[in-house]
């Protein structure tokens, strides 16, 4: 059913939060003062997206949104840590792209086949047993588990393609990926007969052979958003070579010149780069010329002015297919490997209100500093890089945490904790 293509959608993802840290003390018959061993949180579950080779489309995620892996345990006494949040797998079909949905650029291309994690679970927090000293025996706090990643991303289907077959509709093109391969399309006199890209994987000799997609004709305007082929010029982004389908019978009165220079015309409206893939220019329905050959010849004559390689066939008839499908493989062989699209998101720095309330609590020399706004700060900031830890330290500068922290007699030396962050103050 045609309907049942779906190429692109949008969902929210949300990685689990960290487990509360525990407030337990160790209790034990002819043991006094246990002292403390409330255990760590678990970790909040990761969303990560895999590869599931029997998927074709992104239908799935037309009728569900929202992903959420799930919340790490929180930790208990006796040193117990709470268990890991479970990790959520989101399968996608091969040759996705994952972009962020705000910029639109690139997180992931999901067509090497190798897992990868979009949003990270939250760290679990820290028991009580992390914060004894010998000045301070019995601490009565925990830290609580930072939340998870989330991210709106947009889902993108690429099919990964070694031929795309390119032309106006009804020319032949799904005649033509039924005949070459096994592949199953809708075939009838009409235009449009092909309402979602079908693939087929082409058998040339052994050891050899190659995947075919039909692209559903593209027409004038179509790089602008006219017909089906605004949908579909996508499909064609990592075929390494485009077979050209013109039709040549004349039987809907056409130019086949101007047929193919409007198709190129709207490949290179919609990408220059596309534009210039190698391509591979078929003279389709020759079984119905007859003696009529003016417009075959006029079309090879055009093409092959320009550089293109011309071949002559009818699908119908399984005539000339197999020279075609021998050229084909010989081309891919001397080309390189599909493209694969490089990431070129970054995360933005963390917007974070700095108004909001703030607590400091003083035991000893330990310094607790805890508020909604510091725990989406902590959990946005990558302390493992120098820059980040620098905008960290700015934005406690700027909210005037050190400045509290100053006029409540912080010493240098004293220890600072800031959920799972813990650092000694300097002045």
């Amino acid at each position: 059913m045609a309907s049942s293509f779906v190429d692109k959608a949008r969902i929210s993802i949300h990685a689990g939060k960290g487990g509360d840290g525990a407030v337990a003390f160790h209790r034990e018959k002819y043991v006094a003062a246990g002292g403390p061993d409330g255990g760590d949180g678990g970790r909040g579950g990761n969303v990560v997206f895999t590869v599931d080779e029997n998927m074709s489309t992104l239908m799935d995620f037309r009728y569900k949104r929202k992903y959420t892996a799930g919340n790490g345990a929180n930790g208990a006494g006796k040193r117990c840590y709470g268990k890991d949040g479970e990790t959520l797998y989101i399968k996608v079909p091969r040759g996705t792209l994952v972009r962020d949905t705000e910029s639109g650029a690139i997180m992931h291309d999901m067509s090497d086949g190798e897992d990868w994690i979009a949003a990270r679970g939250g760290r679990g927090g820290w028991g009580n047993m992390h914060f004894a000293t010998p000045t301070r025996q019995v601490p009565r706090f925990a830290k609580p588990g930072l939340p998870g990643e989330s991210h709106d991303v947009t889902l993108e289907l690429k099919l990964l393609a070694d031929v795309g077959l390119v032309g106006f509709p009804n020319v032949g093109k799904s005649t033509l990926l039924s005949v070459v391969s096994k592949a199953h399309p809708k075939i009838a006199n009409y235009h449009f007969t092909t309402l979602f890209p079908n693939l087929g994987v082409v058998y040339v000799d052994e050891g050899v052979s190659f995947v075919m997609a039909d692209i559903p004709g593209i027409i004038e305007g179509a790089s602008e958003g006219a017909g089906l082929g605004h949908d579909f010029l996508r499909h064609i982004d990592r075929c390494r070579l485009l077979v050209h389908l013109v039709d040549v019978s004349g039987s809907e009165g056409r130019d086949p010149v101007q047929d193919f220079e409007a198709i190129n015309a709207e490949l290179r409206e919609y990408s220059p780069e596309l534009a210039g893939r190698p391509q591979i220019v078929v003279g389709n329905k020759c079984d119905l010329l007859g003696d009529e050959r003016e417009n075959i010849e006029k079309l090879r004559a055009h093409v092959e002015a320009q550089g293109y390689a011309f071949f002559e066939l009818s699908a119908a008839a399984h005539t000339g297919t197999r020279e075609l499908v021998k050229e084909c493989a010989r081309r891919l062989a001397e080309l390189p490997p599909i493209l694969r699209y490089e990431a070129d998101y970054v995360p933005p720095e963390p917007k974070v209100d700095t108004s909001g309330e703030l607590t400091i609590e003083h035991f000893d020399d330990m310094w607790l500093v805890e508020g909604p706004w510091l725990q989406r700060l902590v959990a946005t900031v990558n302390f493992s890089d120098y820059e980040s830890r620098m905008y960290f330290d700015r934005v406690l500068r700027e909210a005037g945490v050190y400045k509290r922290m100053e006029e409540m007699g912080v010493r240098d030396g004293d220890t600072v904790s800031m959920y799972d962050l813990m650092f000694e103050y300097k002045d």
